[in-house]
């Protein structure tokens, strides 16, 4: 993990998921490496959507997906941290990549929110993936 990323892990923890000038549109992300099998954190920029959050896979315009995509589609089930009622809540969730349309409309909404990633999309000389976390359905008692 990288010195920005435990300081931003940090100071979202610290301050209820407030984070500098993303304020609290950010979510950790919890995934295990397909390589490793060890558990990672990672922070992004996050936009609601009802019930579910949606980050944009950007790298900040590098020409691969971030490692967390990739163990992301190998394993979907996973947690997030996110800001739920001025709180901080570990939320169960399962997610998915949009395409087509779909996936056109979430992505500018985040250039409508943060038009850096217009710039990031220009240079990334790929797709940048936007993932949906829909949070997951209680587990049922038997």
């Amino acid at each position: 993990m990288t010195e920005f990323n435990r300081r931003v892990i940090a100071e979202f923890r610290a301050n209820r998921g407030q984070v500098g000038a993303w304020g609290t549109n950010l979510v950790l992300i919890h995934h295990r490496g397909v390589k490793t099998g060890l558990a990672r954190i990672n922070p992004a920029m996050s936009l609601r959507e009802g019930d579910a959050w949606m980050v944009v896979g950007s790298a900040m315009g590098a020409p691969r997906d971030p490692a967390w995509v990739g163990n992301l589609r190998a394993a979907p089930d996973t947690t997030i941290e996110a800001v739920v009622d001025d709180r901080i809540e570990i939320v169960p969730v399962h997610a998915s990549e949009l395409d087509g349309i779909e996936r056109a409309i979430a992505f500018q909404r985040f250039v409508n929110v943060a038009p850096a990633f217009e710039a990031y999309q220009a240079r990334a000389g790929r797709l940048m993936p936007v993932i949906r976390f829909t949070r997951a359905a209680p587990a049922s008692r038997a």
